[in-house]
């Protein structure tokens, strides 16, 4: 199993469009979704004030951050070497629970 990576964007988002380039040309696979007002809520109540906002297996980050895409393309390195693709308890994604509108 692949690690699920989320990235909920807005349009016109300079910061989401950087987020996802970095991760294109790192080959990091991810899914694109919309932030809708629905999931745009339940990030609010987290915290999660900026987008994009991207969802792990494990940690959850908003606005765009290098560092934070430099450390998942390492883990995802590291991990792929020792033969594991997922943490032994994946977060609960927004994704899981919020439909397109």
């Amino acid at each position: 199993m692949v690690m699920k990576i989320t990235v909920w964007e807005l349009p016109s988002c300079v910061q989401c469009m950087q987020t996802k380039r970095e991760l294109d040309k790192r080959g990091i696979i991810y899914t694109a979704r919309k932030l809708t007002p629905k999931a745009a809520d339940k990030f609010l109540a987290m915290g999660f004030t900026a987008a994009p906002i991207i969802e792990t297996d494990a940690k959850r980050w908003s606005g765009f951050r290098l560092d934070k895409i430099k450390s998942l393309e390492h883990h995802l390195k590291t991990e792929r070497m020792r033969g594991i693709s997922v943490p032994l308890e994946p977060m609960k994604q927004v994704a899981d629970e919020v439909d397109d509108e």
